[in-house]
């Protein structure tokens, strides 16, 4: 993991391009970490997450899901719910491809911005597993029941120009690091307790009556038995063999 503080801006990178950023259970340790610092830091205002290299996050590895138990889908989670939990503004600046578990860590984030090669694609179903880490709830908050829907059941995808369109991304940039760290420049330059405070006000009257991260656990823990036991049906058995005799 890549930290840079600039500007009272922390650029978070998932730094492992050779598997293209994928999730593992050091990954998430290592996320949790980097926000959790950035979050106490009282010089950063804002965090921006990236991926190193072609990829944004291609999703959880599969060697690690395949052995993961209920608490072991809980630490693949935890780097990006870290992110979803973040009292500091938070910008995925998707450069590449955001896959599953990676669609969920850009889905964590306030804002999206897409770089030209980004990709936005579920493909839990597409893997034989149920969605987790909350991915039903966020995906639907971000684009609608309609089009969630056709995203986790009919296998839609979205590149950068269809996210735009139905509000997966806000913008897309040629490059989405730079864009994101223009767009961060306004909670940068805002007192920080102001900052803080309005975005805890957010998520306080989107649904008033009930939090948003409130929201977002309640998600996790309905997410959680269905793709604990999709985990172990044969059909992700075969592909988990056969990703590993790649």
């Amino acid at each position: 993991m890549l930290v840079h503080i600039e500007d009272r801006v922390a650029v978070v990178t998932v730094n492992d391009p050779d598997r293209r950023n994928a999730v593992t259970f050091d990954m998430s340790v290592q996320l949790r970490a980097a926000v959790d610092a950035a979050e106490a830091n009282p010089d950063v205002h804002a965090l921006v997450v990236t991926g190193a290299g072609k990829a944004f996050c291609a999703g959880a590895d599969l060697s690690a899901l395949g052995e993961a138990t209920e608490d072991g889908l809980r630490k693949i989670y935890d780097g990006f719910l870290a992110v979803a939990n973040c009292a500091l503004p938070t910008i995925a600046a998707v450069n590449g491809a955001a896959v599953g578990a990676g669609l969920n860590l850009a889905l964590a984030a306030d804002v999206r911005i897409a770089g030209p090669a980004a990709l936005f694609d579920p493909r839990f179903q597409k893997l034989g597993i149920h969605p987790g880490g909350g991915a039903t709830w966020m995906l639907q908050r971000a684009v609608g029941p309609q089009v969630a829907r056709a995203a986790l059941l009919f296998g839609m995808r979205f590149d950068a120009e269809a996210a735009v369109r139905h509000g997966l991304a806000l913008a897309v940039a040629d490059d989405p690091v730079a864009a994101a760290r223009e767009l961060a420049a306004g909670p940068a330059a805002a007192p920080r307790d102001v900052v803080l405070a309005t975005k805890a006000s957010m998520r306080a009257t989107a649904n008033p009556g009930v939090v948003d991260t409130e929201q977002h656990r309640i998600a996790v823990d309905t997410e959680l038995g269905p793709q604990a036991t999709s985990i172990l049906t044969p059909e992700f058995a075969e592909r988990l063999a056969a990703a590993k005799r790649k």
